[in-house]
């Protein structure tokens, strides 16, 4: 969520106030950023990350799709199931 506000942090910020280690916070910016979501760039000794807004908004309307989909199939199925299938 900090870093969907679109300012780059530091892990140190992203893990201040959390119950995660600055560790665990690092091991899900990796994630994010080897699946393209996220990136990071070295300021001083500080390592900044930010998000890819358009691959995330890309990533949503995918999944958008897919719940429209599933949403269609589960109401053919229901209409099937009571009957009323035409």
């Amino acid at each position: 969520m900090r870093l969907s506000r679109g300012e780059p942090l530091s892990i140190k910020e992203l893990a201040r106030g959390t119950r995660m280690t600055r560790q665990a916070v690092t091991k899900h910016l990796h994630v994010l950023a080897g699946a393209g979501l996220a990136c990071s760039k070295r300021t001083g000794r500080e390592q900044l990350w930010s998000l890819h807004q358009r691959r995330l908004e890309e990533a949503r309307l995918f999944l958008d799709h897919v719940s429209r989909q599933w949403d269609e199939r589960l109401e053919s199925l229901k209409a099937m199931l009571e009957g009323t299938a035409g």
